[in-house]
């Protein structure tokens, strides 16, 4: 996926989860920020970030954060576009689609992909992946419930016949390994656990991240 307008701009500090305080051609812009997980990692001061300027000169916060540099690794912090990167690679995960539907709803839960190919009827939840510690990508960087629900409603899926994935879109390049956090959120780390005995696929791959581009790249070793 390309952006466009993309400008460069310093982390100033995060009043809150929607917002934060950059500086662009030296002056303090209130941005909006494509991400409500906690990310204190990466929003550090004084940090190198990438924002990407709106169309419309009347939108409250004009410019929208999109990336960060954390030391030598750029990491895309666009949680909306993920699953537009994802969608872009159906066909190449998956061979003679013939029907593919963002946003569907099964069970419970509205999952982010749902597919048809001429043997297989399959359902695709996306997760993206900004967390990085010593060279391993992790997630969530926040509890998530909604995330286990969705591990639930997978399960039921390839209950109910179908094939069930979980795509976890890893926003940066250089890591060794994907695991779930275990620390943050156990109950989500064993659930994992749980879906893969139970039939569902864990996929993590991770991506080449530029200012203006993110779009993915290779498979990545799971640990669970």
């Amino acid at each position: 996926m390309k952006y466009s307008n993309v400008v460069k701009g310093s982390f100033i500090d995060r009043p809150n989860r929607f917002i934060a305080n950059c500086e662009i051609d030296g002056k303090s812009r209130v941005c909006h920020v494509k991400n409500t997980g906690r990310c204190k990692e990466l929003f550090v001061k004084g940090a190198t970030v990438y924002l990407q300027k709106a169309d419309n000169p009347n939108r409250k916060t004009l410019y929208d954060v999109i990336a960060v540099q954390k030391g030598d690794m750029l990491i895309n912090t666009d949680s909306q576009i993920v699953n537009s990167v994802a969608l872009e690679y159906m066909p190449v995960l998956f061979d003679n689609i013939n029907l593919i539907k963002p946003e569907c709803v099964y069970g419970n839960s509205r999952l982010d992909i749902y597919l048809e190919t001429e043997t297989d009827k399959i359902f695709v939840e996306v997760k993206g992946v900004t967390l990085e510690k010593d060279g391993i990508a992790m997630f969530p960087d926040a509890p998530t419930e909604r995330g286990v629900k969705h591990l639930k409603e997978l399960q039921k899926a390839v209950v109910d016949g179908y094939k069930a994935f979980i795509l976890f879109v890893i926003q940066m390049e250089n890591i060794s390994h994907f695991e779930p956090n275990r620390i943050t959120h156990p109950e989500f780390a064993a659930e994992l656990k749980n879906a893969q005995k139970n039939g569902v696929t864990v996929l993590a791959y991770n991506c080449t991240v530029t200012p203006d581009e993110i779009k993915i790249h290779n498979k990545v070793n799971v640990v669970l």
